[in-house]
């Protein structure tokens, strides 16, 4: 019965759209998912650890100097498994065209056609996107983007990965205890603004 189950969820897998079936990626430049922030001490400013823009569940951490790279970001939980890596972004030293496109044909080599395009339609900003179902049964995504234009300093080539299955876990768990604590400050018991409003005093307005 589990056999034909495990059969059946892959077939599954198969068809699902928007789901590329090539393995799906865990790691570039040396970093991978899901391992503790700790392991790379010796690769990243700990220093700089920030929480992520309307996700403080998550923190970022700048990476040393990378051979092959000019900056980059390694994203990890802080609730649900903390310090376990969830996301990777990286920016390529080369930042040209011509780099871009030779990375864009090895990306399709690897792990065949991008699923979605997510750049704008004037191809100033590239960015194309794989989906993936790894072995644990997480969600990865996969990004490669070239920006022509030089807005905030994006200018370049950089590559995402990202853990969507870890980070959704996180984030529920970071609601979870943030609903915990206001539940606990609303069950204080508080001392009364004035005293002598008594009863009906307190609940009708004067």
């Amino acid at each position: 019965m589990k056999n034909k189950l495990a059969f059946g969820l892959t077939l599954l897998l198969l068809f699902v759209p928007g789901m590329t079936r090539a393995e799906a990626p865990h790691q570039v430049g040396g970093f991978v998912l899901d391992r503790h922030i700790k392991e790379y001490k010796d690769r990243v400013i700990m220093d700089t650890a920030l929480a992520v823009r309307y996700s403080e569940n998550m923190e970022e951490v700048e990476i040393k100097f990378t051979e092959g790279f000019k900056s980059g970001l390694i994203a990890y939980g802080t609730c649900a498994r903390p310090g376990h890596i969830v996301r990777l972004k990286l920016k390529y030293a080369d930042s040209s065209k011509d780099f871009y496109k030779d990375l864009l044909k090895r990306f399709k080599k690897r792990f065949g056609e991008p699923d979605e395009y997510r750049g704008d339609p004037f191809h100033i900003f590239v960015a194309w996107k794989w989906s993936f179902i790894d072995k644990q049964n997480h969600r990865i995504s996969l990004t490669l983007q070239h920006n022509s234009m030089d807005a905030e300093g994006k200018k370049g080539n950089a590559v995402k990965i990202t853990n969507t299955t870890l980070i959704e876990e996180d984030a529920l768990c970071y609601k979870r205890k943030q609903l915990d604590q206001r539940e606990k400050l609303r069950q204080r018991k508080w001392k009364a603004v004035n005293p002598e409003l008594t009863g009906w005093d307190l609940f009708v307005p004067r």
